[in-house]
């Protein structure tokens, strides 16, 4: 089986327009708005068709992160377009039931307590819509302000929550209000903030179940292990920085077989989730290959020196331990 560990919800022309009222009237009025089946239909069918061209099984779906707008004032703006998102890929779901899982977005608005509304939607969607894991943005304010890092006790009701609920949390920047940093590159600034942080505050020692995915490959991390393992060393860590490392997952979401054959060799063949965020940014063609960069499953193939239990465990087997609610016990590798 090939499951892609991420991938984002294709959404309805509907619910662009449900979110330009939703910005332009500040959230008021706050109805969410009725969509008809035929139309959410057919973009699950566009998915299921994406999918079957690149000879994926399961795609787990979340809300497409630049579009959460975290930092749009008030934060009901957030809270309606998040609750918005979520039922929209529950209906994913319910339509494809093979085929996709939801993982939560969540209503993250600026620096604002986790307690107020990204706890209560995480809730709402594992306990009542059957989702298997969440989004998390470690800087919701967007590049506006100065959020904690993912390491401080700021975030730790979220990370009680879901251990509670026992589901994992892709990292996962959003949107960016910088000019001189993209959403793109601030995704990859945020995920090495984030491996940083939680490693640097032992995080792990405090919640020792918790299951933290980080997008696009970890970001510039396992490039820069040379500069992390001094550090650690350094600070005189009784871990080394490599075993630190491996209390985190990653996923292939970078479209490089180079920068995945390191990813790999650092973080371990039990430690890394296939995920192509496909359609995305990937999906151009590669002039090289001739096909697009986000299809990559020949890729992970054409890696010579990992053996078949390897490829089944990447492709498969550690997304099932990492998310233990997508699939029945009895289905486990």
């Amino acid at each position: 089986m090939i499951i892609d560990s991420h991938a984002h919800i294709v959404m309805p022309p509907e619910s662009f327009r449900f979110m330009a009222e939703l910005v332009g009237g500040r959230a008021n009025p706050n109805t969410l708005p009725k969509i008809p089946d035929a139309s959410v239909r057919k973009m699950a069918e566009e998915l299921v068709k994406s999918m079957d061209n690149v000879g994926t099984d399961v795609q787990f779906i979340s809300p497409r992160p630049y579009l959460q707008m975290h930092s749009v004032k008030p934060g009901r703006v957030t809270e309606l377009w998040s609750t918005h998102c979520n039922d929209l890929i529950a209906r994913f779901v319910e339509m494809f039931p093979d085929r996709f899982r939801g993982v939560a977005g969540l209503p993250q608005y600026m620096d604002e307590p986790l307690e107020l509304r990204a706890i209560p939607e995480l809730r709402r969607c594992v306990d009542q819509l059957g989702f298997v894991g969440c989004l998390i943005n470690p800087d919701p304010t967007e590049g506006l302000g100065d959020p904690p890092g993912l390491g401080d006790p700021f975030w730790h009701p979220l990370y009680k929550a879901m251990t509670e609920l026992n589901v994992p949390g892709l990292i996962h920047s959003a949107g960016s209000c910088s000019a001189r940093e993209s959403y793109t590159l601030k995704f990859i600034n945020e995920e090495s903030i984030a491996i940083v942080s939680l490693l640097g505050a032992r995080t792990f020692d405090t919640f020792p179940d918790l299951k933290i995915v980080v997008a696009h490959g970890g970001g510039a991390i396992p490039y820069q292990m040379g500069r992390f393992r001094s550090w650690s060393v350094r600070k005189g860590d009784t871990e080394t920085f490599d075993e630190q490392l491996r209390k985190l997952y990653f996923d292939t979401c970078n479209y490089s077989k180079e920068a995945i054959e390191l990813l790999v060799k650092v973080a371990g063949t039990d430690n890394v989730l296939f995920g192509t965020e496909k359609p995305g940014t990937g999906s151009s063609r590669d002039p090289i290959s001739g096909r697009d960069y986000d299809d990559m499953k020949p890729v992970i193939e054409s890696i010579e020196w990992l053996d078949a239990q390897q490829r089944k465990n990447i492709f498969e087997c550690n997304c099932r331990r990492v998310y233990p609610r997508a699939f029945r016990k009895d289905e486990d590798c």
